[in-house]
């Protein structure tokens, strides 16, 4: 999770509608993340941060009650990886991985995850722009993590491809949209963005 620093975060969207009213989105979307992820049961919550001296600074915007972590320096391919290494390494069973820019997640849907992974290998949460939003793993399985055209519409056909070749099923999830442009935003998200109307719900 990126540091919430006016003109860093959210950069098409901020293209679309201002770096304000993005970062507005922003720290919305990452704070409902959060408190969905806390909401979810019992299971430790990490948060990668970037800068890695962002630390203080994002565990006093989120609050505790979670790990916080610095971010790999990599691609999104290997960031993933590194925080998937080390949740495993930190005797973790299962491990769920969520994007920070979803509306629609919910607690239960990360619920529904974590069960999936009681009788699959892995879990996926299919994005609408063709990525995901969310990966769970019960052991790592590093081939999905390479050779990725990340951020494109290929992202979640490319990983189906790369398990279905190792002979991994996984579960999947809802299909749910991901905030990266302004044609993404909920109802009224783009007026409250704007300081016009009622915070989101």
């Amino acid at each position: 999770m990126r540091a919430p620093e006016l003109g860093r975060v959210k950069t098409r969207l901020a293209a679309e509608i201002g770096a304000e009213a993005a970062l507005r989105v922003y720290r919305r979307l990452a704070e409902h993340a959060v408190a969905e992820a806390r909401a979810a049961g019992d299971a430790e919550v990490r948060i990668h941060v970037t800068p890695a001296d962002a630390g203080d600074a994002v565990r006093r915007w989120l609050g505790g009650g979670a790990v916080y972590l610095p971010q790999a320096e990599s691609d999104l391919g290997g960031r993933m990886m590194a925080a998937f290494d080390a949740a495993f390494a930190a005797g973790h069973g299962r491990v769920v991985i969520i994007g920070s820019d979803l509306p629609e997640l919910s607690a239960g849907l990360l619920r529904d995850a974590r069960s999936h992974l009681d009788h699959h290998p892995a879990v996926l949460g299919p994005a609408r722009d063709g990525g995901y939003y969310l990966l769970g793993l019960r052991r790592m399985i590093p081939e999905i993590f390479h050779d990725i055209a990340w951020s494109t519409g290929e992202v979640f056909r490319a990983t189906m491809e790369r398990l279905a070749a190792l002979g991994v099923i996984p579960a999947l999830l809802p299909v749910l949209a991901d905030v990266d442009v302004a044609a993404d935003l909920p109802d009224g998200w783009r007026a409250w963005a704007a300081g016009e109307g009622a915070v989101p719900a």
